[in-house]
């Protein structure tokens, strides 16, 4: 049954704007995203199964590719641009806001923008956040970007970086698209070796963080590991 078939009060659309979008599934949202469904199913029906798809998560679907999303059905080029500028816009309003004010005095927006910046993934990268001497974001820099299984961050490099950006503080972040946000005991060297190197140029490593999923994320301060 198509969802124009449907009483109102549970048309996607007609629930938002009576309800407001926190009342509605992630499903729903996306119906509305999606607005037609294709032969034989809703829109509703098309966005259950593209999430499922992407193991009932809309952070993983969003972070395909353009061409990965053209190719699911009910999609295609047109839709696949406009979910992904979506996705982007949604990761810029988080970042917006950071340089104005101290980053950790809103720990949860850093966090929210490191889950939408890394948790899709299919590959290991490995970035950093430069803050001034107040923690204000200067900028985020992509540093190196690995493997499924490994990737290579020169402590030089990482130095190198934070003097060009003049930073005084850093939040290091990684992703590992195992889906296991426990730190490795390569990744608790890692973090030394670069709090070393870093503090040799008055730069201090203030958290490192493991994106391991849209709901899993470890903080290296939070644990004890820095």
């Amino acid at each position: 049954m198509a969802i124009r078939d449907w009483p109102e009060d549970e048309r996607p659309r007609e629930r938002l704007l009576k309800l407001g979008p926190e009342a509605l599934s992630p499903a729903e949202l996306l119906a509305i995203f999606l607005r037609v469904g294709t032969r034989g199913k809703s829109a509703v029906e098309l966005a259950r199964e593209l999430l499922t798809a992407h193991c009932g998560s809309l952070s993983r679907l969003a972070g395909a590719s353009p061409a990965e999303l053209a190719r699911l059905p009910g999609l295609g080029p047109a839709k696949a641009a406009q979910l992904a500028a979506s996705m982007e816009l949604a990761r810029r309003a988080l970042a917006e806001g950071l340089p104005a004010r101290d980053v950790f005095s809103s720990p949860a927006a850093v966090r929210d923008w490191l889950r939408l910046r890394l948790a899709p993934l299919p590959h290991e990268v490995f970035m950093a956040l430069w803050l001034d001497a107040q923690n204000r974001l200067i900028t985020h820099d992509e540093l190196f970007r690995g493997t499924l299984t490994q990737t290579s961050v020169y402590p030089r490099e990482v130095v190198k970086r934070a003097l060009e950006r003049n930073a005084a503080g850093v939040v290091l972040a990684h992703n590992h698209p195992s889906g296991i946000a426990e730190p490795s005991r390569a990744d608790e060297l890692l973090t030394r070796t670069l709090k070393q190197a870093l503090s040799l140029v008055d730069v201090k490593v203030l958290d490192h963080f493991i994106v391991a999923g849209p709901g899993a994320l470890l903080s290296f301060s939070e644990r004890g590991l820095l």
